[in-house]
């Protein structure tokens, strides 16, 4: 079937999930659940051509995302049960009011209709999408990058039977065959048929989706997180801080790519930092941090190399930081406004008129005070799985979950009034 043929297909099942009540959306999320875990030796099986196909092609930190295992399965399949417990966000009366005494008007919330994503090399987006799609009602068309292509298939293969069993159409979920830049173009065209698009994947991704669409589109930015150490912070709480945004899991979107230290304590927590992140990491056999230091920062750092000219303004989304010493909070806030994208920045400090003027003054979807910018997700933010991480500010912002994936209706009810 060709791309457009497939969203067709979504928009007709789109008619008959959002007139699925709550009971029968959380049946078929219980059955897509059941369905991961039933098909596992079979997603398996399809993850392993998919990363024997990547090795050589993408670098290790992506290998990662894009391997699966027994355990991200059952992990996936919880993502989707954790959907069920949520409130249904369709149907809620936002706004009651009355007119002319008997002209009821109420303000409704109401599904979107065909929600489309494109992403790249991680097979748990394809579950995520799919039961938040369904659980606000709505169709989804999934579009992965080719690494992945093998896994989504399979993945969805085990969705559509789920969805069968709760009696809902195989084609509320549908993956786009074609993983060409034309397939992703055609999505970005098909107005009428898709009611948003949501890319998640690089820079380029986003912004050719954002400059060539026709369907309404979120732009899921690119994460240049930061983390500024302040003349006030918590050196030891900074250094956990760091760590965690840096290392626990660098490929993905929330990770801390630049450090922003104060003058005034960089002498200390700069040399303190190196021997977390390269030389205790070396000495247990983990890939060391590169550290990419401004001119200020180089001399307490021996392992240090100087920044390039575009240091700054990267998604690493590897084992590497940049880091910058200023001599101020207002200096740290101009950094971070000139390079962030708006995703996720962080202050570490114990003075709370730093820590105030820091979140008044960083636009981004996400602020933080004294902790790691890795907790941007919709999982962590109580929304359950996330459909994407919005930087822009229209509609959405921050972590998708199910109310972002509706709109509203008025619904006017008279007694043969006129105007």
């Amino acid at each position: 079937m060709t791309t457009t043929e497939i969203i067709r297909c979504a928009k007709d099942a789109s008619r008959y999930v959002a007139r699925a009540d709550t009971e029968q959306k959380n049946e078929a999320l219980c059955k897509m659940a059941e369905a991961l875990i039933a098909d596992t030796d079979a997603i398996m099986a399809a993850n392993r051509l998919d990363v024997e196909a990547a090795k050589g092609k993408i670098s290790d930190v992506m290998i990662d995302r894009l391997m699966l295992s027994p355990e991200r399965i059952a992990g996936m399949a919880k993502g989707i049960l954790d959907a069920v417990a949520l409130p249904d966000p369709v149907g809620r009366v936002l706004a009651e009011t009355t007119r002319q005494e008997t002209l009821r008007i109420k303000k409704v919330s109401v599904p979107l209709g065909v929600v489309a994503i494109i992403y790249e090399s991680r097979p748990n987006v394809t579950s995520d999408a799919a039961s938040l799609a369904i659980k606000s009602g709505n169709a989804c068309v999934l579009r992965c990058g080719k690494e992945a292509h093998a896994s989504a298939e399979a993945i969805v293969r085990a969705i559509g039977k789920g969805l069968e069993a709760a009696g809902l159409p195989r084609d509320s979920v549908v993956l786009v065959e074609d993983t060409s830049r034309e397939s992703a173009t055609e999505m970005m065209k098909a107005r009428g048929l898709i009611d948003l698009l949501i890319p998640r994947g690089g820079a380029g991704l986003i912004r050719s989706c954002v400059e060539n669409a026709t369907v309404p589109c979120i732009e899921t930015g690119t994460g240049i997180c930061h983390v500024y150490v302040d003349r006030d912070a918590d050196l030891d709480k900074a250094l956990k801080i760091v760590n965690n945004a840096k290392t626990s899991r660098p490929s993905v979107c929330n990770a801390e790519e630049v450090l922003v230290v104060h003058e005034d304590v960089a002498a200390e927590f700069l040399p303190r930092l190196e021997k977390l992140l390269v030389d205790d990491r070396k000495r247990e056999g983990m890939i060391p941090v590169e550290l990419r230091c401004d001119e200020r920062s180089l001399p307490y750092i021996k392992s240090g190399v100087a920044a390039g000219e575009r240091d700054f303004d990267t998604e690493f989304l590897d084992y590497v930081l940049a880091v910058k010493t200023v001599s101020s909070v207002e200096e740290a806030v101009a950094h971070i406004g000139a390079h962030s994208t708006g995703h996720s920045d962080a202050i570490v400090t114990e003075n709370g008129a730093n820590a105030e003027y820091f979140v008044q003054s960083v636009d981004s979807a996400a602020v933080y005070v004294n902790a790691s910018t890795r907790f941007t997700d919709g999982g962590e933010f109580g929304l359950g799985c996330e459909m994407g991480i919005s930087t822009q500010k229209l509609h959405a912002r921050g972590p998708m979950g199910l109310e972002e994936l509706t709109s509203y209706k008025y619904i006017i009810t008279g007694d043969g009034n006129i105007r």
